[in-house]
């Protein structure tokens, strides 16, 4: 009993990985931060010279597009199935017929839950941005703005989702807008203008329009009625411990 229960509790590798990953995102919050504080000239490539010199932000640009690259591409392991259940790859089609008009209704239900958090989230931006033209914020802190919400990302996979208030999924898993990370931590960039801004605003916009098409196209593939692989009792990244354990 006492074994079958340490299986249960036991913190799987997915798990431990994105902790990892979110201790490495406070380092980098921490060392922007640093940056800005001292009044650093790293953050001078967020309006020119992108091509003309090095800077420390050039890395963290480096990882953000490699991150957007491997949610447009299909991956067959170290990334959460979460984020690639839109791939065919990830897809275990049901055994029993299924059932469209549920699927349908499914479908409709978490689009606009989803649409929900957009609004939401646009009003937030809005706010941003008009605190930037009226001169409360300038560029550099609307990258900090977006470096914190890069932490804010994983906090909301590991900790807490004020999200899944609206959303209704009981995971991460199962998350209509796992995919939509990207467009959210970069939106505050749209008011910034420059290469380094917009070349990831773009990008986090086409990683969110490949998942949208996706789950209009194959929304079989988003859904633990027609996908097997996002059922609790199939579950092997058991990600979000906190919200399923009393599932499986």
């Amino acid at each position: 009993m006492q074994k079958e229960y340490t299986a249960v509790n036991r913190m799987s590798e997915t798990r431990k990985r994105y902790f990892l990953r979110l201790a490495a995102r406070l380092v980098i919050f921490g060392v922007c931060l640093r940056l800005y504080l001292d009044g650093s000239g790293a953050f001078s490539v967020l309006t020119e010279g992108f091509f003309s010199g090095f800077s420390p932000l050039h890395v963290l640009w480096v990882i953000w597009v490699f991150d957007m690259f491997l949610q447009i591409v299909p991956v067959k392991n170290k990334v959460a199935l979460g984020s690639q259940k839109l791939f065919a790859l990830r897809f275990r089609p049901i055994m029993e017929k299924i059932n469209y008009k549920a699927l349908s209704e499914y479908v409709k239900t978490t689009t606009k839950a989803a649409y929900k958090v957009f609004a939401l989230w646009g009003a937030l931006i809005a706010a941003i941005g008009a605190l930037y033209y009226g001169g409360a914020i300038n560029r550099t802190q609307l990258f900090l703005i977006s470096v914190a919400f890069y932490v804010c990302d994983l906090i909301c996979v590991l900790i807490w989702c004020p999200f899944r208030l609206i959303m209704k999924n009981k995971c991460c898993t199962t998350c209509r807008i796992f995919n939509w990370d990207h467009l959210m931590m970069f939106s505050p960039l749209i008011f910034a203008g420059g290469f380094y801004c917009l070349s990831l605003v773009v990008l986090a916009f086409a990683a969110w329009l490949v998942w949208e098409v996706c789950v209009m196209i194959y929304p079989e593939r988003f859904c633990e009625m027609t996908n097997a692989a996002l059922k609790c009792s199939e579950c092997t990244d058991k990600l979000c411990t906190q919200y399923c354990q009393k599932l499986r």
